[in-house]
């Protein structure tokens, strides 16, 4: 069975920095880089005011790119922990924006992210950069690193997302066999459609923390 094309917005969460990113494909298929950006705030500015300009430009891109799902980076704890806050800040803004509107949400760790992309869980951000440009097939790397990250985020929904389908799939294909062998009369069991197990990409060796302070 040919999996559907997907489209999906990638968000590298930050404060400073928010990493946005809209990639459209499907597994085992070219990709297609939709838009990439980023949305800044002064540091200098109240936090709330910060967090509502990144809301606006996330409802500004969701509006704009009408993404099937959102995907967005993992935070985890790190020695700084003003910049950690912030991030997860930035983070929780995404998900509501994509929960209001009824948009399936993924958060994917920095090393699943870096093992889609690059086969490595503790690939650097050149690296990560590097791979995003040759997937997409773009003449330059998307700059800063925050909009490379949100493409990449993007790209390892596509492909993690069609494993796990593939894997639900044929769950609820043993379901409704095992259904059928029960049924009045005891019939024969009823075929379930054929599904491929695997074929996504393998997580990471250990969480990294979220990269340098933005």
């Amino acid at each position: 069975m040919r999996l559907p094309r997907l489209r999906v917005m990638g968000v590298d969460p930050g404060l400073t920095r928010c990493g946005l990113g809209a990639v459209e494909g499907r597994a085992g298929a070219p990709l297609t880089l939709v838009k990439v950006g980023v949305a800044r705030t002064p540091a200098g500015d109240d936090i709330g005011d910060r967090l509502v300009a990144i809301e606006r430009e996330i409802e500004r891109w969701l509006d704009e790119v009408r993404p099937d799902a959102v995907a967005v980076e993992r935070v985890f704890s790190q020695s700084n922990l003003r910049t950690v806050m912030g991030t997860a800040q930035a983070s929780a803004v995404a998900i509501v924006c994509a929960a209001r509107r009824g948009l399936p949400v993924a958060l994917h760790t920095p090393s699943e992210v870096k093992a889609a992309i690059t086969g490595y869980g503790n690939a650097d951000k050149a690296q990560v950069g590097a791979m995003v440009t040759r997937l997409l097939r773009l003449d330059a790397m998307p700059k800063p690193a925050d909009a490379a990250d949100a493409l990449a985020l993007a790209i390892c929904h596509i492909w993690r997302g069609a494993a796990t389908n593939r894997l639900v799939q044929a769950a609820a294909d043993s379901r409704l066999a095992r259904a059928a062998g029960r049924g009045p009369g005891g019939g024969s069991k009823m075929p379930g459609r054929s599904a491929i197990l695997g074929g996504g990409p393998a997580a990471g060796p250990g969480e990294t923390p979220k990269g340098a302070a933005r």
